[in-house]
């Protein structure tokens, strides 16, 4: 198994981005997000710009979701846990990406086969727009994870079957699909999906869109997804 623990080293750029991301969701996106793509134009973009190596992983990424789109959602989620925690092994942007923080396309974080915790999340949340679940239902969930004595900022996919259902975690770190009332490690400290910014107690605020959240939809668009 793969070490995907992340280090304390990450905690400041890592809330940084969040908060920017929590912030630009809902203009990026609007009502009702889809994300379509051609699969075998995807599987020969990433060949052709990062290698044959890259070609593969995307094919298997494809091969996923067509298996996964005639199952249940339950079953989605697992697919998509499965695959993702399993296609990357964990690192730091600095050393993925040589900058503090950045927010890699799916395409990208197969063709470099790692990432960190966000760019888990990203790839987990587009696979299961695709398969057609419901935007309202996922939401990046900021929290503190504890890790032995340290506590850490660290993000997750949150997936809520009704709006005031306690979400499923979907976790870079613990391979299980787990209520959150199972993950005692996890502290929240806000969600954020294309609706708005959701803070413990139910607050709940808009969100305005910035930069970064859009050059990571523009760099897909390049890449030909339709989001």
């Amino acid at each position: 198994m793969p070490d995907r623990q992340p280090t304390a080293a990450r905690v400041r750029p890592l809330l940084q981005g969040l908060t920017a991301l929590a912030l630009c969701l809902a203009l990026a996106w609007g009502p009702a997000p889809a994300v379509s793509f051609d699969p075998e134009a995807l599987v020969s973009h990433a060949r052709q710009r990062y290698g044959a190596k890259a070609g593969r992983a995307v094919g298997s990424w494809q091969a996923l979701l067509a298996q996964a789109a005639g199952q249940d959602e339950q079953e989605k989620l697992r697919l998509v846990n499965s695959f993702w925690n399993n296609a990357l092994i964990g690192g730091e942007d600095i050393t993925i990406w040589g900058q503090v923080d950045y927010w890699a396309t799916p395409l990208q974080s197969l063709a470099q086969g790692s990432g960190d915790c966000e760019d888990y999340v990203i790839g987990k949340y587009f696979s299961l727009l695709h398969l057609g679940v419901a935007p309202e239902k996922l939401r990046f969930v900021y929290v503190r994870a504890q890790i032995g004595s340290q506590s850490i900022a660290h993000m997750v996919l949150g997936y809520y079957p009704q709006p005031q259902a306690e979400p499923l975690v979907l976790d870079s770190l613990v391979d299980r699909i787990q209520p959150a009332r199972n993950r005692p490690d996890l502290t929240p400290v806000f969600s954020f999906n294309a609706q708005g910014v959701y803070m413990p107690g139910g607050k709940q605020s808009s969100v305005e869109g910035i930069g970064r959240w859009r050059d990571l939809l523009s760099r897909m668009r390049s890449e030909g997804f339709q989001p």
